[in-house]
């Protein structure tokens, strides 16, 4: 069995993934193709593109895994409600259609799906199901640059499980142990981003970029977090929890959490979306991040117990907690610690593929002298080509400055970065996993005082507390981030070394948290959080063109660090094809739009 593919759909984030031999040839979320953010659409599209990539119809295909096991799923749905009768007869009576209609006979609902699809196709594929966390497990540790490590898997639900700790030994991956539901770390950092009203499954980035704003040495905050911890929710010493279901809901019903007791508890009302944010807010995102901090580095601790080895890999969608992973990295706990960057339910498309690669081909020669990991930078996904802009050009009437010779081309858009123009930058094939890594990114100059909001107002739509990434050069990391390790993902939040930070105000803490944001706080203020942080991108590649461009700019401003935010508005999927593109930079204040060596000015379109 060589050729797995691997899919994800039906909850969030569906995605494909194509492996051949245990190397990843494509992998693409369906959300890119069929632009409805984190679809739980079968990935119709996204199958077909990886496919394609290949050059191969599903008769090409030795098997096809699906990340979940859905029998186990449905008994521990059956359980719960069963165990909670008379509460959730509304919850129930919604999801019984949608389960005995598609997902109890997700076997026969797959392959029809498949046929559908491919209708000429002549064999009965091959129809396989991994445990999700297994899928999580496979996809941290089989990419890593690791042949031997500890894994850690944290979300809010799979089947039963919602957390494990496994081992990672050459071919083989094993879970050592396993967190169950309804007790879930994933599912109480969730309870919080709908009380502070984020969506969600989308919005506890929202509530991560939040909790900077807190104030860490205020009464509220430390009370908030004593209410937490012995309300909510017991922390055992081995990073397991146990939650107090008397203040949740989700077991039973069609919302989170019991409002009334909420509001009884930390003295405020639950904030409907688009209300706007106060401190109170912000200190309790701050004390429910450092109650999550806690609950990581705890389970950290018992996985370099149970395991004994130097390299931790991390997955699950509470992996995306950048700020956790920088503690957690910081703390010196692993000497090495990798984060899947599809973390999510995407990502467990691709660890269910290659734990069935693995499991049918235990004798396979695992890469044992693994220098990097094996993700190719992540850049998997479906890239447009120049004759598709030429073409598009051509039908619109536009007329693009085209570079034959890439270091020119950096050279002039580093110079228009430095002027502060606000680029799109389209090159190579896209980024797998929620990130833009450089690929479909929109980029700026880190050093306006004003582009943060700039950013957040006219470009990407969105609160204007959310901070931005830096993409940097290694030794620009090294220097102003005290950052060596191989931080390529946006993984990993570090602070800015005390030397290059500005002196803040005396009453800086009691200023309202949205006018802190103004305050100036570093030479990079665009990328430096309130709290002197940042979600660090590091850029090694000589071979992309990223590298060439931030280069260019350190030799205009003295270091080789830009904005990167991802390529798209507030709601949308990150850009995929040319309209999409366009439309993204014709409705927005970025100023230049590059694809590949096409440079396309807001003044020169319909020339």
């Amino acid at each position: 069995m060589k050729v797995i593919l691997g899919i994800s759909a039906y909850y969030h984030d569906s995605a494909a993934v194509l492996i051949v031999n245990g190397e990843i040839v494509a992998a693409v979320q369906e959300e890119r193709l069929n632009r409805i953010k984190n679809t739980s659409e079968f990935p119709v599209k996204a199958i077909q593109f990886c496919l394609n990539e290949y050059g191969i119809e599903l008769d090409g295909v030795d098997a096809v895994v699906f990340y979940d096991k859905p029998f186990l799923k449905f008994e521990r749905l059956l359980e719960n409600f069963y165990a909670n009768v008379p509460k959730g007869l509304s919850a129930f009576l919604k999801f019984l259609p949608e389960w005995s209609q598609k997902k109890i006979f997700l076997k026969k609902e797959i392959r029809r799906e498949l046929s559908d699809l491919y209708p000429n196709a002549k064999q009965k594929i091959e129809l396989l199901f991994s445990s999700h966390h297994l899928s999580h497990a496979a996809s941290a540790f089989y990419p890593s640059p690791y042949n031997e490590a500890a894994i850690l898997t944290i979300d809010a639900v799979g089947e039963w499980a919602t957390a494990s700790i496994g081992f990672g030994n050459g071919a083989k991956v094993e879970l050592l142990k396993e967190m169950h539901f309804p007790d879930s770390v994933g599912l109480l950092y969730s309870s919080f981003t709908y009380f502070l009203g984020f969506k969600v499954n989308s919005g506890e980035y929202k509530l991560m970029g939040l909790s900077p704003y807190g104030i860490g040495s205020s009464d509220e905050t430390k009370k908030f977090v004593e209410k937490i911890k012995s309300n909510l929710v017991e922390v055992f010493e081995d990073g397991s929890i146990q939650l107090n279901q008397t203040y949740f809901k989700y077991r039973h019903a069609l919302r989170m959490i019991n409002e009334s007791r909420w509001k009884e508890l930390f003295g405020i009302e639950r904030r409907k979306e688009g209300e706007a944010l106060n401190q109170q807010h912000a200190n309790l995102a701050l004390a429910i991040q450092q109650v999550t901090e806690e609950v990581i580095l705890k389970m950290a601790k018992t996985a370099k117990e149970l395991t004994g080895s130097s390299n931790l890999c991390l997955a699950g969608g509470v992996a995306l907690n950048c700020v956790a992973n920088g503690k957690l990295k910081e703390s010196g706990l692993f000497a090495n610690v990798w984060v899947q960057p599809a973390a999510g339910d995407a990502g467990g498309a691709l660890g269910a593929a290659l734990a069935a690669f693995y499991a049918y081909n235990p004798s396979v020669n695992f890469k044992c002298e693994k220098k990097q990991d094996l993700m190719q930078g992540a850049l998997l996904g479906p890239e447009i080509l120049n004759v598709e802009i030429e073409q598009y050009c051509n039908e619109n009437g536009i007329k693009p400055r085209v570079f034959e010779n890439n270091d020119e081309l950096c050279q002039y858009i580093a110079e228009q970065l430095f002027t502060n123009k606000i680029v799109g930058w389209i090159n190579g094939k896209s980024e797998f996993g929620p990130r833009a890594l450089g690929a479909r990114s929109i980029l700026a100059s880190p050093l306006a005082l004003d582009m943060q909001s700039k950013l957040n107002l006219a470009v990407k739509f969105r609160e204007d507390f959310r901070p931005f990434a830096p993409i940097m050069l290694k030794e620009e990391a090294a220097k102003y981030f005290d950052v060596e390790h191989p931080a390529y993902y946006m993984q990993f939040v570090h602070k800015i070394k005390p030397e290059f930070r500005f002196e803040l105000p005396e009453n800086y803490d009691e200023l309202p948290f949205n006018e802190r944001l103004k305050i100036p706080r570093s030479k990079f203020q665009a990328i430096t959080h309130v709290d002197f942080s940042s979600r660090i991108q590091v850029v090694v590649s000589e071979e992309i063109m990223m590298f060439n461009l931030l280069k260019r700019f350190r030799s205009i401003s003295g270091a080789g660090i830009l904005v990167n935010t991802s390529f798209n508005r507030n709601g949308e999927p990150i850009v995929c094809n040319l309209k999409e593109a366009f439309d993204c930079y014709e409705n927005t204040d970025i100023s230049i739009l590059v694809i590949n060596n096409y440079i396309f000015e807001k003044k020169e379109i319909n020339a």
